[in-house]
């Protein structure tokens, strides 16, 4: 599934294009996704993009129209491509602009979500947005904001930051990675953490999230960017997916466990 970086390097590629033109045309293909596609998202024909952002894991485009929610699900991408470009297997949305060129959304399992909102509507006030925690981006993101919720929790701090409610966007890879630059066994629970602890978490967290966009974001799957591009921030993983192979700092071999049905990878020397 994209991450954050992901989500955040497609959301500047098509903004690319989208940003100040106009949608002349959508197409919306027959079989659902997440949830059926609406036919209300031809409302969105005459529109002017006007602006986009990101909100964790979801791309919100503002048009005057009304605004339009994208989840990219396991597999699904956003390209830009000539409008004429034909249409293949698994293309279930796209926008053509008057410049000649579209943004179409292809997804082979169909885990996506594309979503109309009326003008007069927020889209932040969409149930799956509505609910979501802090951006890790955000200056208002701080280690004593993340040590106050940590505190109300009983989970272990690798299952807190998966948690949408607690921080949106980290996902397990930078989960991983932020746990083993700060030094953190994945398992400890959330309340046995201190401040220190918490504050250096925090701007590991901020680094390797930053890092990864400026690398294109990580491709473990096929993740490409809107521009077809991959990302290379894979180079740079320490844990995540090098189970059994030496840790870059000790040599110690590196563990793979399951927590909450997802693959933790951490050293078991450097994280104690």
């Amino acid at each position: 599934m994209p991450e954050l970086p992901e989500v955040e390097v497609t959301k500047r590629g098509v903004e690319q294009v989208l940003l100040n033109h106009t949608i002349v045309d959508v197409f919306i293909g027959e079989k659902k996704l997440r949830q059926p596609l609406s036919p209300r998202l031809r409302e969105l024909v005459g529109a002017k993009v006007t602006r986009l952002e990101r909100r964790g894991k979801y791309i919100v485009i503002f048009t005057t129209h009304g605004s339009l929610i994208i989840h990219l699900g396991m597999t699904g991408h956003l390209s830009i491509v000539p409008s004429a470009t034909e249409r293949v297997l698994h293309d279930h949305f796209e926008l053509m602009l008057d410049s000649g060129t579209s943004v179409r959304y292809h997804d082979a399992r169909r885990f996506g979500l594309v979503v109309y909102i009326e003008p007069d509507a927020d889209p932040y006030q969409y149930p799956a947005l509505a609910v979501l925690g802090p951006e890790p981006l955000k200056p208002d993101f701080t280690g004593e904001v993340l040590y106050a919720a940590l505190q109300k929790r009983n989970s272990s701090i690798k299952q807190a930051l998966m948690n949408s409610a607690v921080v949106v966007g980290v996902g397990n890879i930078y989960a991983c990675e932020s746990l083993f630059l700060t030094g953190i066994n994945p398992e400890r629970s959330c309340r046995s953490l201190s401040l220190e602890e918490v504050t250096t978490l925090v701007a590991n967290i901020k680094e390797l999230l930053t890092s990864s966009i400026a690398s294109g974001g990580t491709t473990i799957r096929d993740f490409e960017g809107a521009d077809g591009k991959l990302g290379y921030f894979v180079q740079n993983l320490k844990v995540y997916g090098h189970a059994g192979e030496p840790c870059s700092v000790c040599g110690t071999p590196i563990k793979r466990i399951v927590q909450g049905n997802r693959s933790t990878f951490f050293c078991p020397k450097c994280q104690k």
